[in-house]
């Protein structure tokens, strides 16, 4: 079994490419891909819509995707060639009510690709890629708790440079490998042999 964790540091700096770029470039794993999204105050789980509730039912949702052109990340996920697509949405803070059931998925999957970075609360994968952008000055809260445990970081061009993050420091990924990332390519040659040399050990 293989446990791929894709974190990044904000939004729209190409985790979901990164997903469909492994799946594609790893068809051989059958991948299940998960998607995990936690809403603020506002904001129900159960359907991701602005909402007034705050009801114990709304706390967790999981849904299957079954259509490959929806244009969902989901969906993305299954057009690159996952055998199997899931969106769990919980509540800022809920994901722990989640846990039960993404350990049952990962057990019946047998190898798993999660879009997350909260996540790492819960489990240790086999491999943690962060997806960093300098010219993204956002840096969530969750991806700076666990940017020292990746074991690459992501990034255009292979450049990291001198980034704008205030309060992120960059020794917690000195040592660490820094991949190119040339989109729409997202996942090059050189991603693929880092992942099946640590897949493989």
């Amino acid at each position: 079994m293989a446990i791929v964790v894709i974190g990044g540091h904000s939004r729209n700096v190409g985790k979901t490419s990164v997903v469909e770029g492994v799946i594609r470039a790893l068809p051989e794993f059958n991948w299940t891909a998960v998607k995990i999204t936690q809403f603020g105050h506002g904001m129900c789980s159960a359907n991701g819509e602005p909402c007034d509730c705050e009801t114990a039912e709304h706390a967790l949702a999981v849904s299957e995707e079954k259509e490959t052109a929806s244009g969902t990340d989901t969906s993305r996920y299954l057009a690159a060639g996952a055998v199997r697509s899931l969106w769990v949405r919980t509540r800022t803070g809920d994901l722990a009510e989640a846990m039960p059931r993404i350990r049952r998925e990962i057990e019946k999957a047998g190898n798993v690709v999660i879009e997350s970075n909260s996540i790492l609360r819960f489990l240790k994968p086999d491999i943690y890629l962060s997806v960093l952008d300098p010219t993204v000055q956002d840096f969530k809260d969750s991806a700076r708790l666990y940017l020292d445990r990746a074991d690459a970081v992501l990034v255009p061009e292979g450049i990291l440079g001198r980034p704008q993050w205030k309060g992120v420091s960059l020794r917690l990924v000195e040592g660490t490998p820094v991949l190119a990332m040339r989109p729409p390519r997202y996942v090059t040659g050189e991603v693929v042999s880092f992942l099946k040399m640590r897949l493989a050990r």
